[in-house]
């Protein structure tokens, strides 16, 4: 699908525009499919600047009660999964306030930006934390949910991210409605040339390809795609990227083996919910 205009996603607006933001973040570690816990203190040094470093484990700081800089306000974001432009980031790591902090390099996406606005980051929903137009960078805060739920921690300076700013009243619907509620990560099967367009097939897990069915839409990596075929046996879908495309996003870039962030179709799990509750039956007998 081809991007003109930005993905869709739910997330929590931060209204006040003069305060930074101060959040308490804990890291989980995995390791194989069990958590280990650590509690760190971010070296002395981290207080001045992010520590640039691969996240390839994920860790758990005690949660410190405090009062907030400031009261927020929850909205609903959208997005249409048709990335805005490809950022690049440039550090992560614990900020002075000992909270984990992406920071991006980009340009479209600063053009009206505001402290607390809702980013899509690779498909997962992100608030901005603090912005500098004239760097031409922005920062997002990492929860543990979202590094346990993403494929964001395999980030590391200089990655690639597909960026697009939640929808505004004005924007053409050119995707389908996107949460940036990641639902779990998928892996990358198989990536084959046809022509100038490119094959790709990934891995999603029976408990999420449930909701995936071929002509369908689903978000990968925050790209608004139409699914191909469904292959029940395997786990797994394709879909195909055209020529633009490829330039456009951070999939093409990966490799076989990597992971991606998956969201499927909303509509779905409304269906299955109204199912389930015997929203069927009650329209019936009425």
């Amino acid at each position: 699908m081809a991007l003109s205009s930005p993905p869709t996603f739910l997330c929590r607006y931060r209204p006040e525009r003069s305060s930074t933001m101060a959040e308490t973040t804990s890291i989980v570690a995995l390791s194989g499919s069990s958590f280990a816990q650590t509690h760190l203190k971010p070296p002395p040094q981290l207080h001045s600047s992010l520590k640039p470093s691969r996240l390839s484990s994920f860790f758990i700081k005690p949660p410190q009660p405090r009062q907030p800089k400031f009261n927020t306000n929850t909205i609903k974001s959208l997005f249409t999964g048709i990335v805005e432009e490809m950022g690049t980031v440039k550090q992560l790591g614990f900020d002075q306030d000992n909270s984990f902090t992406m920071k991006i390099q980009a340009r479209t996406i600063l053009e009206d930006v505001h402290l607390g606005d809702s980013i899509s980051v690779n498909g997962t929903c992100l608030t901005v934390t603090e912005f500098d137009t004239d760097l031409s960078e922005f920062s997002v805060g990492l929860s543990p949910e979202t590094l346990r739920k993403t494929s964001l921690g395999e980030l590391e300076t200089g990655s690639l991210v597909n960026l697009e700013r939640a929808l505004s009243p004005s924007t053409r619907m050119g995707g389908h409605f996107v949460q940036g509620h990641v639902d779990a990560t998928g892996e990358i099967m198989d990536m084959t040339p046809e022509g100038d367009s490119l094959w790709v097939k990934v891995k999603a897990g029976r408990d999420l390809l449930k909701y995936i069915v071929p002509k369908g839409f689903i978000a990968v990596d925050g790209t608004s795609l139409t699914v191909v075929d469904v292959f029940d046996e395997e786990e797994s879908f394709n879909f195909m990227l055209v020529a633009y495309t490829q330039q456009k996003i951070v999939i093409p870039l990966k490799k076989v083996g990597q992971k991606v962030n998956l969201e499927v179709d909303i509509l779905g799990k409304y269906v299955e919910r109204l199912l389930s509750n015997g929203f069927v039956d009650s329209i019936k007998s009425s």
